[in-house]
């Protein structure tokens, strides 16, 4: 079984989802000049009607893999949904 092709979450109060490779394992795998990283963080569009969350409070990240046109290889998420993002 390929482990790392499972979705994971973690419900807490602001939910963690991740599937794929971590960054460390990413470079190991694909070294580190054949991986690409994409970090964004957003205000989520039900935060937006919030006057209390002003911040970008969420974050995502991609590990894509250049090798392979750019393929994602790593999923990480941190917001509200993440059992239904991953």
């Amino acid at each position: 079984m390929d482990y790392h092709l499972v979705a994971t979450t973690v419900f807490t109060p602001l939910e963690y989802g991740a599937i794929g490779y971590s960054e460390e394992d990413a470079n190991k795998k694909f070294g580190e000049d054949n991986i690409e990283i994409y970090h964004s963080t957003f205000k989520p569009l039900e935060w937006s009607y919030n006057d209390e969350n002003l911040a970008d409070s969420c974050y995502t990240k991609l590990i894509c893999n250049k090798q392979e046109n750019m393929k994602v290889v790593g999923f990480h998420y941190c917001g509200p949904h993440a059992g239904e993002v991953t």
